[in-house]
């Protein structure tokens, strides 16, 4: 059986980079990590010979080829894998066994029997990483372990200090690389990845992944297009934005197909509607959170993603978001209860069709349009100060310039994404406005 290989976020340990393979249970998804930065342009790039023999020990470890048309090169932000013959569409580019990925399954018995279940997979992988590291020169996977980055090469937030998260404090990111530091303290967690396959690096615009088959005890890589003789073959982690990307991995991408951002919404608490609504908002299943002391919370935070079209359907923007801001402009109990009503005749969703009431319908989505208009706004503000402030050290500056254009990647994506909600919101209400 194929599982496709995929990311989900990751907390990082303090020795960060693609290091080794995590194979899950049967019908759960592999996963894949690559720390490199990255940039989607025609890059310069001479082979590796010390790489060379890397895959020489990889494939005597193996048993057997690993690939017979890669080659590693250095390319002008890392190690790379290039095609050394020209590859075919549906070519398989790599094949490594499970035998030689270190797994879970690779702790000594003494260690397993101290640990609970509470340690998952994640956490395991980074004690038999630490083991193999321990035991410097005598362990056998010496030659890997060569390979990994020192510290200013790693660019994920959970790396950047104080001053350069600021540079993305308008960005829910900031808040999550702040959550994700504070469970790194709790727990080592490392990057899951096969030697080898984790030179490869990644566009969000490609179908290649990597697949586990269980069934012949290896994972593999196949082309999805030609290569050319000393092209760089990618493949794509997955339909990541440039915020999950630059937190799991340390590195963004200029446009980025998939970016989107978070935005809360609050019901306001001089609102004498605002326990009806959050009540009929919970009985309806819309997503409701709760804070620390248990209380229901008036806050929803939505994912948008770029609209494209300038059709009705407004496909990016949540059916959810649009649903809030019919219920917070409701001003009556009894509008509350139609909607109830509604909901009850339907599939039971909460305000998820248009509001009968078209000047209560184009106030809802005015609500939405000030919103975004002022994120608008913050986040331009927030880009054009990254221009600011420069460091005396020359190894400084170079770490903070990477970052600041990782920065502005994520910033100006994530503007592009509000900039498309609010041309899209701005065209629903005139729309209203004309047919009305």
């Amino acid at each position: 059986m194929f599982l496709v290989a995929r990311v989900t976020n990751a907390q990082w340990f303090q020795c960060p980079l693609p290091i080794i393979s995590h194979r899950l249970k049967p019908k759960l998804p592999s996963l894949l990590y690559n720390a490199k930065f990255y940039r989607f342009n025609k890059l310069s790039y001479s082979l590796d010979k010390e790489s060379d023999d890397f895959l020489l020990w990889l494939e005597r470890k193996a048993g057997t080829h690993v690939s017979s048309i890669l080659s590693i090169g250095k390319s002008s932000y890392g190690r790379a894998l290039y095609a050394s013959k020209v590859i075919r569409t549906g070519d398989c580019i790599l094949r490594v066994p499970y035998k030689v990925q270190l797994a879970p399954d690779n702790l000594p018995y003494e260690i397993k029997s101290l640990l609970t279940d509470e340690i998952g997979h994640v956490a395991k992988l980074a004690i038999v990483v630490l083991l193999e590291m321990k035991l410097e020169k005598h362990s056998d996977w010496v030659p890997y372990i060569s390979y990994f980055p020192c510290l200013k090469d790693m660019h994920s937030t959970i790396f950047w200090s104080n001053d350069e998260l600021e540079m993305i404090r308008q960005s829910s990111l900031y808040h999550e690389t702040i959550h994700q530091k504070s469970l790194v303290k709790n727990e080592f967690l490392t990057i899951k990845n096969i030697p080898f396959a984790d030179f490869l690096n990644h566009d969000g615009n490609v179908e290649a992944f990597l697949l586990n088959d269980d069934e012949k005890q290896l994972s593999e890589v196949i082309a999805d297009r030609d290569y050319c003789l000393g092209e760089q073959v990618l493949i794509r982690y997955g339909k990541f934005s440039n915020a999950t990307l630059l937190l799991d991995f340390g590195f963004t991408v200029p446009y980025n197909i998939h970016d989107e951002i978070h935005i809360q919404f609050e019901i306001p608490h001089h609102d004498p509607l605002r326990r009806m609504k959050l009540e009929i908002m919970q009985r309806h299943h819309v997503v409701v959170k709760r804070d620390v002391n248990a209380f229901i919370s008036s806050v929803d935070s939505f994912s948008i993603k770029e609209v494209r079209s300038s059709s009705q359907k407004g496909k990016g923007l949540p059916q959810s978001l649009r649903a809030f801001a019919r219920v917070l402009c409701c001003c009556s109990p009894q509008e509350l209860n139609d909607l109830a009503i509604e909901a009850k005749q339907t599939d039971g969703r909460l305000a998820r069709r248009p509001l009968r009431n078209i000047e209560k319908e184009i106030e809802a989505h005015h609500i939405l349009v000030a919103q975004t208009s002022r994120l608008i706004k913050e986040y331009e503000a927030s880009i054009k100060s990254l221009d600011a402030g420069n460091s005396s050290s020359s190894l400084v500056r170079e770490t903070l310039g990477i970052r600041r254009q990782m920065a502005q990647d994520l910033l100006n994506g994530e503007l592009r994404v509000l900039k498309s909600a609010s041309t899209w919101l701005k065209s629903y209400c005139t729309t209203l406005i004309t047919t009305s």
